[in-house]
């Protein structure tokens, strides 16, 4: 099949990788321009972009698809290309960018979405994250035909995933990332069936990861932080205040301790260290200083003398 691509990180090009090996044909891929990343803020290439230069195919970058925006000039490149692609069907997954009305109706056969959840649970931009911090045991691959909504279009196929007590964001992903592209290309070789409405309940907004987010609450349940750690993994990131400084937290696990303040150092020696959360307490198993690496709990006390009693700075602990 003649088909257009849109996307940008790992998630994407793990999709757009299954569809060059299934044999279709790719006119266009669309990609979200290269970004300032690491110490030195170089531009750098989405992994879609790499895949399709890698593969020689027509690639374009638009800031915006809205013809009436301040990127106009943009959209209407984009839209060119488009229409010369003159594809089939467009797949979308993890783009970024808001597909308009011109671009959903080009393709005969419309624009497919691979969204990372069941809908209509966890409609919106993350939904991997959101999924993991409010504990859900579940998630999925979902294939929809894109209609103007958020993530509210007919449902095609969808193929269900379990997330393990210890998975993290990144762990989510590289599986859902596999599981999207299988399928994606399995539900285009049998035909796309006609789409199911989603249902009216159930419907749940996987909103942005807000880095503010980032700062842990203790004042919230153990087993929630350490969910939310987890969800957080690797972007942003969840970190406490000690010191003046933001120490991040990568890895906890919820333990049965003495009550204390939220935020406050229970124990602290060679066994390792707990701190006390609103409900619970959480064993603290990796943390990162600015600047330095991930490091286990007893590495990281090494430089952490007289910590017993101290609380740790939060959003709402006052430390």
């Amino acid at each position: 099949m003649r088909l257009v691509f849109a996307g940008t990180p790992e998630f994407a090009a793990q999709a757009l990788a299954g569809l060059l090996a299934a044999g279709h044909e790719l006119a266009l891929v669309l990609t979200q321009p290269d970004r300032p990343a690491g110490r030195g803020l170089q531009l750098q290439p989405s992994p879609v972009k790499l895949l399709a230069q890698a593969h020689g195919i027509a690639l374009s970058q638009p800031r915006s698809l809205r013809l009436d925006g301040k990127y106009a000039a943009d959209a209407a490149a984009a839209q060119q290309l488009l229409s010369a692609a003159a594809p089939e069907l467009m797949v979308v997954a993890a783009y970024g960018l808001i597909l308009p009305a011109w671009a959903l109706a080009l393709p005969p056969r419309g624009c497919l979405n691979i969204h990372a959840s069941l809908l209509p649970r966890w409609r919106g931009a993350a939904p991997i994250q959101r999924a993991i911090e409010a504990g859900d045991d579940q998630t999925g691959i979902t294939l929809m035909q894109m209609d103007a909504g958020l993530d509210t279009g007919a449902v095609l196929a969808v193929a269900a995933l379990p997330i393990a007590p210890d998975d993290t964001a990144a762990s989510l992903l590289a599986r859902l990332s596999v599981r999207g592209a299988q399928l994606t290309v399995d539900s285009l070789a049998r035909g796309l069936p006609a789409g199911l409405p989603q249902p009216g309940d159930g419907i749940r907004y996987a909103h942005k990861i807000d880095k503010a987010e980032a700062l842990i609450d203790w004042h919230a349940p153990a087993a929630q932080i350490e969910r939310r750690l987890r969800a957080f993994d690797p972007f942003p990131g969840a970190h406490f205040v000690l010191g003046g400084q933001a120490i991040k937290l990568w890895r906890a696990s919820v333990v049965d301790a003495p009550a204390g303040l939220p935020g406050q150092v229970l124990h602290a020696d060679a066994a390792g260290c707990s701190v006390a959360c609103g409900q619970g307490a959480l064993a603290l198993l990796s943390l990162q200083r600015p600047g330095g690496r991930r490091q286990d709990v007893a590495s990281w006390l090494q430089g952490q003398p007289n910590l017993l009693g101290q609380r740790l700075g939060g959003a709402t602990s006052g430390g």
